[in-house]
């Protein structure tokens, strides 16, 4: 018996789901998908070249949303291809290894985003509170550092955790409730003991995730204060009015994000529709 529980372990695979109960529709769902994507991509790389090929734009500010948009290409490049998967072909399986390879790059660029985010922040602090020093504080090889030091953290606190979900046997019900892996998800299908990777995952989002965020705020109460103190209200108007799409991103990616994992980790009878609508929103709404 436990060769045949280890031969299982060995060839197991997880089931991705769609959305339940609307199989099918399945193709007509599919095309709201496909447009995201197209756009998603095209989009972005849109972006990045008009950014490289128009000097004028080689500034802070447009360097940090190049780096934004390259981080949104990596995350639309690592789910999407499993949500059309389920969409078009109802390709549902998804194998052990492939699964554990999607956690680290969805995590890790979801790290990345996060702290692109919160170099935007900066940014807007420093032109806004510090504008007579903006050139010198934000030069290119401090802003080189800065998305190098930022990507490197996102990469280093996820390696581990496939390293920590394959150490485990699956032997539980294998069907995730997303189009994609998630960590959290993902460890909840073990049969072992996963206090560590509870731990380890709650500890890696609130040193980062939760202290990007808090920064952000911070930034911006810190931008009220010096607009309002020095500027008037027509003038505040418009100096708040360059932080406005990056509210936008913020809050678009930190309230999925948030929700999202305050769901999995405490919310058991939560309904499983907001669990998916959270998840989409999550990861395809700020890349689109």
């Amino acid at each position: 018996m436990s060769a045949l529980n280890d031969t299982k372990f060995n060839s197991a695979v997880f089931l991705l789901t769609g959305i339940p109960g609307q199989e099918d529709i399945y193709l007509w769902i599919s095309i709201p998908f496909c447009f995201m994507y197209v756009i998603s991509i095209l989009g972005n790389s849109v972006i990045l070249f008009i950014i490289k090929t128009d000097p004028s734009l080689h500034e802070p500010m447009y360097i940090f949303l190049s780096m934004l948009a390259v981080t949104d290409l990596g995350l639309s490049l690592s789910t999407m291809p499993t949500i059309l998967g389920i969409y078009l072909f109802n390709s549902r399986e998804i194998s052990l290894d492939a699964c554990f390879a999607q956690v680290f790059f969805i995590h890790s660029l979801s790290l990345t985003e996060s702290s692109m985010l919160l170099l935007m922040a900066f940014d807007r602090f420093v032109a806004i509170c510090n504008p007579l020093r903006y050139a010198s504080i934000l030069t290119p090889p401090r802003i080189a550092k800065l998305g190098l030091v930022f990507v490197l953290r996102g990469v280093v606190l996820v390696f581990p955790v496939p390293f920590l979900l394959k150490r485990f046997r699956y032997c539980r019900a294998n069907i995730l409730s997303h189009s994609y892996c998630l960590h959290q998800e993902v460890m909840k299908m073990a049969c072992s003991d996963i206090t560590v990777n509870s731990i380890y995952g709650l500890s890696v989002k609130l040193l980062t995730v939760g202290l990007d965020l808090f920064l952000i705020f911070l930034s911006y109460v810190m931008i009220i204060k010096t607009v309002l103190s020095v500027a008037s209200p027509m003038e505040s108007l418009r100096a708040l009015n360059t932080c406005m799409s990056h509210l936008c991103a913020v809050l678009l990616f930190f309230t999925p994000e948030i929700g999202l994992s305050v769901i999995h980790r405490f919310g058991n009878n939560s309904s499983h529709l907001l669990q998916i609508l959270l998840g989409y929103v999550y990861l395809l709404v700020p890349p689109l």
